[in-house]
């Protein structure tokens, strides 16, 4: 089986939307007393095929966000979407969570949960049924569904791959 190569995006020519997905108290304790700093998991995305998420540490809340964006965009992803819903089913894994996306008729909307959601629709799906299976921490579950979402390929480069012409990819 042949690794598939993921096409890394450049942020500097696309207008990209933030959602949080999670932020967490952090609490150091040391001699003096507690000292609390938060992480926030970030996902960035056009609406349009392209995603990214980010993680940021910092000691107070909007300063962690901000550097989960910036993390985010310097992790961008192309991503396969046909007619607003992902073109085959794909399971995905990252840690101990799993990930399994299906596609969905026209009308159905985004059959997901959390950190599942916000990935999604960053990357402009509006039709899909997907499942959360494994470990539910939001910092694997969205890296888990970027890689469902990277492993996904539309018949266009199926065919090109194999070298062969379109309507054959679905005729045999």
């Amino acid at each position: 089986m042949s690794k598939e190569v993921v096409k890394k995006v450049k942020s500097t020519d696309i207008e990209l939307k933030d959602k949080l997905v999670a932020i967490q108290r952090v609490t150091k304790v040391t001699k003096g007393g507690r000292h609390f700093s938060f992480a926030a998991i970030v996902v960035v995305g056009d609406e349009k095929s392209v995603v990214g998420y980010g993680l940021g540490k910092a000691n107070e809340v909007t300063d962690a966000i901000t550097k989960g964006i910036d993390d985010a965009k310097k992790n961008l992803v192309k991503v396969s979407v046909t007619r607003g819903t992902v073109p085959h089913s794909e399971n995905g894994k990252f840690g101990g969570s799993r990930v399994f996306l299906k596609p969905a008729a026209h009308g159905t909307g985004v059959i997901a949960g959390g950190a599942m959601r916000a990935v999604l629709e960053s990357v402009g799906i509006t039709d899909v049924l997907a499942k959360s299976k494994g470990s539910s921490n939001p910092h694997n579950v969205v890296k888990a569904t970027i890689d469902a979402l990277a492993k996904m390929r539309d018949p266009l480069a199926i065919s090109r791959q194999r070298g062969i012409s379109l309507d054959r990819v679905f005729n045999g």
